[in-house]
């Protein structure tokens, strides 16, 4: 068995269909290994809404013969379809029960968010954004699920990644936390990371602590959902805010949706309100740190680690604080960035330390700010699914050709 431990069955959970799916099922056929065992999001939630034994009658149906020694299990992202984000709404709503041993941190004081009725119900809207705080509290029941099940038909078996560290890496609020225990370089997290409940809370610490500038941050989002690159001025109050997220007013009813550009805004009402949401859901804010810049545009790493050893990385440009990929921004090799090898091979062992703190998983997307001046790095996002990397290779591989080679 290979040092990364892909040579192995696997029992893959995800999407159908999808470019990751499809990736990481090319990259086995290319090594000779067998078609990893898919069962999808889909499969397990009208399963686990069937009640019963009916997630374990399923997983072991898929994988009747498996030695469990040998089994591999692979979570990847439950995004981009409809179906899965309302099913996994209405496992977190407020009248299921549901096992949150894995939800790392709790939801807001008084937040309800619907009931598992409402949630069936839902309007398809693509972009539109919907109770994330409930959304993510059915993931970490199904992670739960998923661990006690895996654990009972095949407890020799090995997580990629473990549903325990996937459910914190998601929380930005945990993440950080994590880190900050193992002494890993952070931005500085208003009020400590304690949690922020109101506009007026955050203001307030902003104040007594003097910083005027912060990201705003959904704590369970992805790919810039719910990021606000904020700031105040200390004396006039006057305020700016660029953020994907848009707002849209329909018959009385507030809609969040994520915008494809970025937005900007510096009306108080609107930010409040957006503030708000955000307080709502889960917020994590944190010191605004000026980005290192190369062609003009500030930027910072996706750099991908796999079984310890960091090996893909891309600098994401943009002429915006924020750096995501499908927001247009720019692509560019690290190396060509002007960063000075010692710096790139910082960035690299920060990310690396950063994986290393979740000892029960091995393949992690680690965001990393490099400091303009000082060009120190900082870990700002610890991504389970960040390695759909297009257009980057290692050692002449892709980043499943690399995690499957034998």
């Amino acid at each position: 068995m290979s040092e990364r431990g892909q040579n192995a069955s696997m029992l893959l959970i995800g999407n159908s269909g999808n470019r990751r799916t499809l990736g990481l099922q090319e990259a086995r056929c290319r090594w000779g290994l067998p078609p990893a065992v898919l069962v999808t999001y889909t499969e397990l939630l009208e399963a686990e809404e069937a009640g019963g034994e009916t997630i374990s009658r399923l997983l072991a149906a898929r994988l009747p013969q498996v030695q469990d020694q040998g089994l591999l299990i692979r979570l990847d992202a439950p995004g981009e379809q409809a179906d899965v984000e309302r099913s996994l709404i209405g496992l977190g709503a407020y009248d299921r029960d549901g096992d949150d041993s894995l939800l790392p941190s709790a939801i807001a004081a008084g937040y309800m968010g619907i009931s598992s009725a409402q949630a069936a119900s839902l309007p398809q809207e693509e972009g539109r954004i919907y109770y994330p705080g409930q959304w993510f509290r059915g993931y970490c029941r199904l992670l739960a699920i998923l661990r006690r099940e895996a654990l009972r038909l095949w407890p020799g078996a090995r997580w990629v990644n473990a549903p325990e560290d996937i459910a914190v890496m998601f929380d930005k609020r945990a993440c950080q936390q994590r880190l900050t225990e193992c002494g890993i370089d952070i931005p500085r997290r208003l009020a400590a990371g304690l949690g922020i409940g109101s506009y007026e809370q955050m203001i307030a610490h902003m104040q007594q602590e003097r910083m005027n500038r912060l990201f705003l941050k959904l704590a369970t989002g992805s790919g810039a959902s719910g990021v606000i690159a904020y700031q105040r001025h200390p004396l006039t109050g006057a305020e700016k805010a660029v953020t994907t997220i848009g707002i849209e007013h329909r018959g009385g009813e507030r809609i969040l949706y994520n915008s494809g550009r970025l937005k900007q805004y510096t009306d108080h009402a609107a930010i409040r309100d957006i503030v708000e949401w955000l307080c709502g859901e889960g917020l994590q804010a944190e010191e605004w740190i000026p980005k290192a810049e190369a062609e003009g545009c500030s930027f910072d790493i996706r750099q991908l680690v796999v079984a310890g050893r960091a090996c893909h990385r891309i600098a994401r440009l943009s002429r915006s604080p924020i750096t995501n990929l499908h927001l247009r921004n720019r692509r560019l090799p690290v190396e060509q960035t002007g960063l000075p090898l010692e710096h790139i091979e910082q960035a690299s062992q920060i990310a690396e330390a950063a994986l290393a703190a979740f000892p029960d998983s091995t393949v992690a997307g680690i965001d990393v700010l490099v400091r303009s001046g000082s060009r120190r790095p900082y870990i700002i996002d610890v991504n389970p699914f960040g390695d759909l990397l297009y257009r980057v290779a290692h050692e002449g591989l892709n980043p499943y050709e690399w995690q499957m080679k034998p």
